[in-house]
């Protein structure tokens, strides 16, 4: 494997339906909304077929790290309400496959996400940070999963009362540098 070609797998355990959580993840254009520590801007360009198939979607994400990531994905195979696979250009270059598996009343959800970076920053000092730019993809999957409770809690919610005793969804650290210094310095006194 190339220094800089990534390969990922993550797991998630919601109380929810596939089709719950898969609806909540096929919403692209609501990531932003609920997921707002990575998705700073989610725009659907194609819709794709009645299963999904042919979407294609532009993202400006970032994680923990002060960088962004400018990437496309478009769906290539829909097996709903089991998985759906896509393939990403741009930032990132590769494909993911999310799969999810109903257990009773919880569903079982993996993520296989294998990438080849492609960012000059990524590309450049991925031999010598890839560990540090693996740990910015898992804080960014914590936060998504953190992030989804939040929104099952939310869709069921069936007062505004209930809504209004959900928390928000973490947000995104700050892109700047320095700003982002900051943000950890103060953070870190907070722990302590």
């Amino acid at each position: 494997m190339a220094s800089n070609e990534y390969h990922f797998i993550t797991y998630w355990r919601m109380r929810a339906s596939a089709q719950e959580v898969i609806d909540i993840l096929s919403d692209v254009e609501n990531l932003p909304r609920w997921w707002p520590s990575v998705y700073l801007k989610v725009t659907q360009i194609e819709p794709g077929d009645k299963d999904g198939i042919g979407k294609k979607v532009d993202l400006y994400t970032k994680g923990w790290l002060p960088y962004t990531l400018r990437w496309e994905f478009s769906i290539t195979e829909s097996n709903t309400p089991r998985s759906f696979a896509l393939q990403a250009k741009g930032d990132f270059v590769g494909r993911g496959i999310w799969t999810f598996q109903q257990d009773g009343e919880w569903v079982n959800i993996a993520y296989d996400w294998k990438i080849r970076a492609e960012k000059p920053l990524l590309k450049s000092f991925s031999f010598v940070l890839k560990p540090i730019f693996s740990m910015n993809h898992h804080w960014a999957m914590a936060k998504g999963e953190e992030s989804l409770r939040l929104e099952l809690l939310r869709k069921r919610a069936v007062s505004l009362n209930q809504r209004s005793l959900i928390p928000d969804p973490p947000v995104p650290t700050p892109t700047h540098p320095l700003r982002w210094v900051w943000y950890v310095i103060r953070h870190r006194q907070n722990k302590i």
